[in-house]
């Protein structure tokens, strides 16, 4: 028996291909300047290029940082 794969060209493809998703923050990148923000007490550091802010612990309390720019719209 004959075994294909599916993005075989005899399977065509089954998607609306609409295509239009932007993912995440609406397909903006905040850039390498900026600041990572403490939701909780507020504390602030500089982002540094490579390294997202969730992944950064407030220095000061130990709550996952958040971009500034993300914790404006939010609260807007």
């Amino acid at each position: 028996m004959d075994k294909t794969k599916p993005g075989d060209s005899r399977f065509p493809g089954r998607g609306l291909g609409r295509g239009t998703g932007r993912g995440r923050n609406k397909g903006g990148a905040f850039g390498t300047g900026g600041y990572c923000v403490c939701a909780k007490c507020g504390t602030k550091l500089p982002h540094q290029q490579g390294v997202k802010c969730t992944t950064v612990k407030c220095p000061s309390c130990g709550h996952s940082m958040v971009r500034e720019e993300l914790l404006e719209r939010r609260t807007k």
